[in-house]
């Protein structure tokens, strides 16, 4: 599936609540920008109150009506935390959202561009081979378990490795998906991420605990989310959601 653009109309009213104060809004790819204060500010001003969360969570369900409002509510909320705290490095411009309760054979990741007004991507991605079959039940931490991390990541450097164009991610969650870099837990293409196979057996191949995408797809989608992008891994665990720290009342 390629990257298509949302309605202008949809988005019209969604800009001035998400990014009004942006004036250059195309992406910038490849070394870290350095930190745009005003922007952030303002991104974080646009994200604080309950009513504009709700808002937003709306306009981004009627431009990706497949995904769960609910869950955007609180990917508006996680990313309005970690913009509080500019040594995350998150980019207010861009938003990217797994849906780990739903089955691997649907579309569940989806990858906003705020800035430029658009759904870039609505695309399936793996889960780890120990969290699951078709449905992802289990989730790790731990090096070696083979199983997918839950929570808030930024997306951060990319590089070549054994799967080819890679995308490095940041666990932002202390006890959840802290320990992301350190088991190379990282965006990439894979073939088993094939949605005709996964009719036939009944759910996608598994990766090693990757969010790992359809290689038709990865160079740009990883292109789209490189250097800062907030990454929200969501499914209803009761401990995560209780503990968390970006969903927490007062942002930890």
């Amino acid at each position: 599936m390629n990257p298509f653009p949302i309605r202008a109309g949809r988005w019209l009213a969604l800009a001035p609540i998400l990014l009004p104060a942006i004036a250059d809004p195309a992406p910038r790819y490849g070394a870290m920008p350095p930190p745009l204060p005003a922007m952030a500010s303002t991104a974080v001003a646009a994200f604080s109150a309950p009513a504009d969360l709700e808002r937003i969570a709306s306009r981004l369900a009627e431009a990706a009506p497949a995904a769960s409002r609910e869950v955007l509510q609180l990917a508006a909320r996680a990313m309005s935390c970690a913009l509080r705290h500019p040594e995350f490095g998150v980019d207010p411009q861009r938003l990217g959202v797994i849906d780990y309760s739903r089955p691997s054979t649907e579309p569940r990741l989806w990858v906003f561009d705020l800035g430029r007004q658009r759904l870039l991507f609505e695309e399936w991605v793996a889960h780890g081979r120990n969290s699951g079959e078709n449905l992802t039940t289990r989730f790790s931490n731990r090096e070696g378990s083979f199983m997918t991390s839950l929570g808030a990541f930024a997306a951060q450097e990319t590089y070549m490795g054994g799967n080819g164009y890679s995308l490095r991610l940041r666990g932002l969650e202390p006890g959840f998906n802290d320990q992301a870099r350190q088991r190379a837990i990282v965006i990439h293409g894979a073939p088993y991420v094939n949605p005709a196979v996964a009719k036939l057996q009944g759910r996608l191949g598994r990766s090693l605990g990757c969010p790992a995408v359809r290689p038709q797809v990865a160079r740009q989608l990883i292109d789209s989310i490189r250097d800062g992008t907030f990454v929200f891994a969501y499914y209803p665990d009761q401990d995560w959601l209780g503990r968390s720290r970006l969903l927490s009342g007062d942002c930890g």
